[in-house]
């Protein structure tokens, strides 16, 4: 199993357009220890069949440049197999809409409420079908499925979050789920979780089972935005569980056996910064910060 990492950024990207922290400012100017990053999404391959993304970022059109693809004797190919998609936030599904001039049906694989957020409240699945069109599949946790003409299997578990802001104050919308991705061939195995609400039992044993985690390191402490006067919501709000701290993620993920990694970097995230005291502490623990175009077999 080939996974790559497209865009290791949460929605906005480092740096933000709008945004001048202290991380953003650093990654605006070369030399000052922050890399540039686009927005969440990771690309695997099985040791048999395509490329699939998990995650379609608004920024996929730059990042399916950098991804190495089959050769093809056609004009237009399609470079990957399809999308599976781990919620229905703007930040991994707007890229859905680049992928519009596919020649053949895009592929979908989303839970119900998923579908349904992105087909009613913001309804991309519906413009789609008047372009390309759509073949959607279910997920449903806890059911291993395989991804069309790949060695590749999935299977979904719960991690808990909020509904989009676009459903509306109080909707009862779709929160996230996290994935574990295996190869039916190999054996190899990755568990995707780029929004951890908590790192209970359940959850830590099917990071431990995985070779490679790839897990929310979305906020350092969990009023980080609130303490810049940037937002009134905590990470707890919207479905991420901060690092740091005696009730953070770091303390549970350092004990994982698996190789992990974190992905769904906000850009306020001081660990964002090498060799910040923030990020020490992140590599002390054995914790690898990912970056755009990091790419690995397994």
């Amino acid at each position: 199993m080939r996974v790559r990492i497209l865009g290791s950024a949460a929605g906005g990207g480092l740096p933000q357009w709008n945004c001048h922290c202290r991380v953003c400012e650093a990654a605006r100017a070369p030399g000052r220890g922050a890399l540039p990053r686009s927005q969440s999404s990771v690309a695997v391959r099985g040791t048999r069949g395509p490329w699939y993304l998990l995650n379609a970022s608004p920024d996929l059109r730059q990042q399916l440049e950098g991804l190495p693809a089959s050769a093809s004797n056609g004009v237009r190919a399609t470079p990957v197999g399809g999308v599976v998609l781990t919620d229905a936030e703007i930040d991994h599904a707007a890229g859905l809409l680049l992928l519009r001039e596919s020649s053949v049906p895009l592929r979908v694989w989303s839970t119900e409420e998923v579908r349904a957020a992105l087909s009613e409240g913001y309804p991309l699945l519906r413009m789609l079908e008047r372009y390309c069109g759509v073949e959607w599949s279910p997920i449903e946790p806890g059911r291993k499925l395989g991804l069309d003409g790949s060695s590749l299997e999935i299977e979904a578990f719960e991690t808990g979050g909020d509904a989009p802001l676009y459903m509306g104050p109080g909707a009862d919308g779709p929160g996230s789920i996290g994935l574990t991705v295996s190869d039916s061939e190999s054996g190899a195995s990755i568990a995707y979780v780029p929004a951890l609400a908590s790192l209970d039992g359940d959850t830590a044993e099917r990071l431990e089972a995985s070779e490679c985690v790839l897990v929310d390191g979305t906020f350092w402490t969990g009023d980080e935005l609130i303490v810049l006067g940037i937002a009134e919501r905590d990470a707890a709000a919207m479905g991420h569980l901060p690092l740091s701290g005696p009730e953070g993620s770091l303390a549970g993920l350092a004990k994982l056996s698996s190789r992990t990694i974190l992905v769904h970097l906000n850009n306020t995230n001081p660990i964002l910064l090498e060799g910040s005291p923030e990020r020490l502490q992140v590599e002390a623990a054995g914790v690898e910060v990912s970056y755009d175009g990091l790419e690995f077999e397994l």
